[in-house]
């Protein structure tokens, strides 16, 4: 299956919860210290008991880049631990010009072998083009983020009326031509996904901001549920790998993704 047929397969199945393994190496169980390779034994046993249940997987860059060349070990070898059948997201928010994009693109795409990626809109479209190429991968490109900081550019009026973000959208739009882009949309700003219902349409949306940044599960779902468009990810960090730090880490991580699945399936059938 590709990006999208992996996307569709899992919203069918009433999967939504993508599983962001954010490992940090001095945020790790205490009993895992032992282990030959803490954070991939780590990632291993959490991967093992959610695999069943997670629509996705997302791998932010940073917790593995900032570890060197062991780093980047661990996360080619926690991919392998990963069903075919299930999204990956490699979470880089990258965008660049000319050959350093083509390179971030090959790096992710097939080097990683990733299905999907996030990217930054910021310098237009030459910057995402070598990422859009891929035609059988999924770009989720940032529009509205779930920090603070996103008032400072995001939520910036233009002099026609309309946000930053909005003509973010608009531009995806445009650049959507083999339907393989999405859009990154914070779960903090709820009042303004419910506004942009219409705007966004059928573009894929991946939903990070719950749980530790404030955002609602239930908020997002019963906002987007109202709408025509089913095909989304709610992203989920530390609400499930740091659901526990003992030695119940895993279960206690499945256990979290069953509630989760169990209260999103509870909206759709309301």
């Amino acid at each position: 299956m590709n990006a999208k047929e992996k996307l569709k397969s899992a919203n069918q199945s009433e999967k939504y919860i993508c599983v962001g393994l954010d490992t940090n190496p001095k945020k790790l169980p205490s009993h895992l210290s032992s282990s030959k390779n803490p954070v991939l034994e780590f990632n291993k046993r959490i991967i093992e008991s959610t695999k069943d249940l997670a629509a996705a997987y997302k791998l932010n860059l940073a917790f593995y880049e900032s570890e060197g060349v062991k780093g980047l070990q661990n996360l080619e070898e926690t991919l392998t631990f990963i069903p075919e059948k299930v999204l990956t997201i490699a979470d880089g928010k990258r965008g660049d010009i000319g050959n350093t994009s083509n390179l971030y693109a090959r790096s992710v795409f097939e080097h990683f072998n990733f299905d999907s990626t996030t990217l930054n809109p910021l310098m237009g479209f030459d910057s995402l083009e070598p990422f859009i190429d891929y035609k059988n991968k999924l770009n989720f490109i940032l529009v509205l983020t779930s920090n603070p900081g996103s008032a400072n550019f995001q939520k910036q009026e233009l002099k026609n009326g309309n946000y930053l973000y909005q003509e973010v959208l608009k531009k995806i739009h445009n650049w959507n031509n083999d339907k393989n882009c999405g859009i990154v949309f914070g779960a903090t700003n709820i009042s303004e996904l419910r506004d942009n219902l219409e705007l966004i349409g059928e573009l894929p949306m991946l939903i990070p901001g719950v749980g530790a940044q404030g955002g609602s599960v239930d908020d997002v779902c019963t906002t987007i549920f109202n709408s025509n468009n089913n095909s989304f990810l709610i992203n989920s960090s530390r609400g499930i790998i740091h659901k526990s730090l003992g030695e119940d880490f895993e279960k206690a991580a499945r256990d979290e993704l069953i509630f989760l699945n169990k209260s999103i399936s509870q909206l759709i059938k309301v």
